[in-house]
This record gives structure tokens, C-alpha cells and sequence, in this order.
């Protein structure tokens, strides 16, 4: 008998084991389709020994310091600060854009003052600002915008930016100043040993049980368990009973080089040209040395496991569809960026994971104040 089955051993459904074993003394057993803990933020050695993340680089970043002191109980931590540049009309030069982006594409030695006028010469009035493109072209104007985004989100979303909700493109700042760090939060480190031993370290307890290599669905009415916290695609909870809820995908082509250093910095994006989005060396991340080294390019696609909800005004409408099933059943908790149909942070999902319990703390009993034991197995009952 297992107080909890999560599934799913990511960010929201690690933090929850941890909790629910360790603060309440809860029986809980981990399920995940993969090989592995970790979801998208597992990292491995791969066959030269350098740390790789399997799905592409995971940089922590948050100004919330109780969310950076919880983790920090199971890792240590190395400073870094991403950076990017874009190959751009045969330049690298700093994204998001800033002063030394537009200096350098256009031969420029404006200040940070004269470029606010420059910028402002250019943005296009937007009556109301309600796609990708509009809080672009309101900004920065339609030649930057080209240049920049127009091409990279086709290739990353498979729609154009006029298509987008403008929360897409609204997360991408533009700095008059030459500030070329990537995030400006307050915290911005990585794991020191990786993510995949900062999640060991989380279930890390005799109240948690992982079985990987296993779907749900094949143990759900099988393993006694009194209550579920679901960390997948809601839609596929509920067998798709609407229709699907459309994700982007990615595909990863890892390769090592024979030499120390491939690129300037850890990411550098190719907004207009080349199929990949992107080109990612590890050891700027993680701070390995080593005499080679290993980069990941980044191909964005249709089919493959669900990565990022896609910002639609109709996806929104079909997710609110799953969203009433979800409140409407009782005994399961839905977690997560899959389950809650958003574009999470890691440490936003490390702030719904903590906030769902807190909730659940307010909200049940533990175990041992439990006085019966009631099987409820986890399926939809709408």
C-alpha cells in the first residue's frame, strides 16, 4: 500500500516524492516511462566522459531564494551566467539583443541613450499587442525582427509569430545597455556534481520506491495507492477525450570534437539559417576540463515526445476543456508544465510542485492520522 503514485520523475513529481516522504512520512512510489530520474533535466557522461544534457541545455536561473535554499539541500552549486550570441549576416553577436548587437550589425557606436532613440525610430505602432510579432515590431521594428525572430520561432514553433500568443516572444528582452548575460536573476547557478545527482539526492529516502521503464497505466489498478499526482500531458490522462493537446518537439544530435573548445559561449543560436535553432557546448556550463569536448545542435519538431505547450487561443480553450475533468476528479493532483498546459521555468515548477504541498499538507491528514485505508485507483472519473 503506497500513500502517493506520482508519475513522473521530473522536477514537479521529484520535489513531491521528497516532501510527502520526508515532511509527512509518506509511502511513495515514482513512475516514469523513461530509463531514467529527471525528466528533461537529466544529464549523463556520455562515452569521451564529458556531462551532457540528453535533451539540451537546462541553465537554473530564479530571483526566489526560498526555491534556490529548498534545492540547495541536495546539491552544491557552481557559479555561471549563460551567455548567447546569434550568428546573424555572418556575425556572432549577443542575444537578446542589446547595445554591442545593434553597434556591431550596423557599424554603429551609439550609447545606450542614442539607441532608445534609434529603437524607437524603427518599432512599428501596434494598436493592441496580441501576437508574437506584435511585441516585436513594437519594440524594435520590422528589420530586427526579420532578423531575429521571424525565422527562429517558424523553426522552433512550426508557425509564424503572427500565429503565437505574445507571451512567446515577450520572455526575449531587449537591453540598451551591454549587459550580454542571457537571464538577469538574482540566482544563477548550476548543479555542481549535475541534475541527475541533485534528483538521486531528492529520493533519496526509504519512503520512496522508483520503478522507471514503466507506464502508469500498467500498474495504476494493480499497485494499491490512496492518491495520484499526475506530472504528464493532461489530454493523455484523460484518453484524449476531446482531441490532443498540441506540443513542439525536439531531436538532439550529440557529438564530441577533438579539441578543447568549439564555440565562444555555452549556446549560439542560428536565427537565420541552418535546420537546427541552436549549437550547445557543455563544459561552458558545467566548467569540465577536459582535452575534447561536446555539442548538442538542437532540431525543433512535430512528432517526439511533448516538450512545449504551443500558445494558442484555441489551445488554451481545448487545455480549459481537460482542466474542468481535472478539478472535477477527485483524489489526483495535476503538476507540472505536461499537466498544466504552461511554459514553466525549472523553477517555476519547483514553486507549483512546493505550493501543491503546502496545499496538500492544508488540505489531508498524513497517514498515520489516517484511520482507514481506502484504495482508490488512479483513473478519470468525470
Amino acid at each position: 500500500m503506497y500513500d502517493w503514485l506520482i508519475v513522473g520523475a521530473g522536477f514537479a513529481g521529484s520535489v513531491l516524492a521528497e516532501r510527502l516522504a520526508n515532511e509527512r512520512g509518506e509511502r511513495v512510489l515514482v513512475v516514469d516511462r523513461r530509463n531514467h530520474i529527471g525528466g528533461n533535466a537529466y544529464d549523463r557522461y556520455d562515452d569521451a566522459g564529458i556531462l551532457i544534457h540528453q535533451y539540451g541545455p537546462h541553465i537554473f536561473h530564479t530571483n526566489s531564494k526560498s526555491i534556490f535554499d529548498y534545492l540547495s539541500a541536495f546539491t552544491a552549486w557552481r557559479p555561471y551566467e549563460h551567455r548567447v550570441l546569434g550568428q546573424v549576416d555572418d556575425r556572432l553577436v549577443p542575444i537578446p539583443i542589446n547595445l554591442d548587437t545593434v553597434n556591431t550589425l550596423y557599424g554603429l557606436s551609439l550609447t545606450s541613450e542614442e539607441l532608445e532613440g534609434w529603437l524607437a525610430a524603427r518599432a512599428e505602432p501596434v494598436a493592441e499587442i496580441r501576437t508574437s510579432e506584435d511585441v516585436v515590431v513594437s519594440k524594435v521594428g520590422r528589420e530586427l525582427y526579420e532578423k531575429f525572430f521571424r525565422s527562429y520561432t517558424r523553426k522552433q514553433w512550426g508557425i509564424d509569430p503572427s500565429e503565437l500568443d505574445k507571451s512567446v516572444t515577450a520572455r526575449v528582452p531587449t537591453r540598451t545597455n551591454r549587459d550580454d548575460r542571457y537571464f538577469t536573476d538574482e540566482f544563477q547557478f548550476m548543479p555542481a556534481q549535475g541534475y541527475t545527482r541533485m534528483f538521486e539526492n531528492m529520493l533519496r529516502s526509504p519512503n520512496i520506491h522508483v520503478l522507471l521503464q514503466t507506464d502508469y497505466r500498467d500498474i495504476k489498478d494493480v499497485i494499491p495507492h490512496r492518491r495520484t499526482i499526475f506530472t504528464g500531458p493532461i489530454d493523455e490522462y484523460f484518453g484524449f477525450r476531446f482531441e490532443k493537446l498540441p506540443y513542439r518537439s525536439l531531436q538532439f544530435r550529440h557529438e564530441t570534437l577533438d579539441r578543447e573548445q568549439h564555440q565562444p559561449v555555452g549556446t549560439v543560436n542560428y536565427p537565420m539559417s541552418e535546420d537546427y535553432t541552436r549549437i550547445s557546448e557543455y563544459k561552458h556550463l558545467t566548467g569540465q576540463v577536459h582535452p575534447k569536448t561536446s555539442i548538442t545542435f538542437e532540431y525543433p519538431s512535430a512528432e517526439g515526445d511533448p516538450y512545449y505547450p504551443i500558445p494558442r487561443p484555441e489551445n488554451a480553450e481545448l487545455f480549459k476543456k481537460y482542466e474542468r475533468l481535472a478539478l472535477a476528479t477527485p483524489d489526483v493532483w495535476f503538476v507540472g508544465r505536461l499537466a498544466t498546459y504552461r511554459y514553466y521555468n525549472m523553477d517555476q515548477v519547483v514553486g507549483q510542485a512546493l505550493a501543491t504541498f503546502r496545499r496538500i499538507s492544508d488540505a489531508l491528514p498524513t497517514s498515520a492520522d489516517t484511520t482507514e485505508v481506502k484504495v482508490i485507483p488512479a483513473r478519470a472519473r468525470a
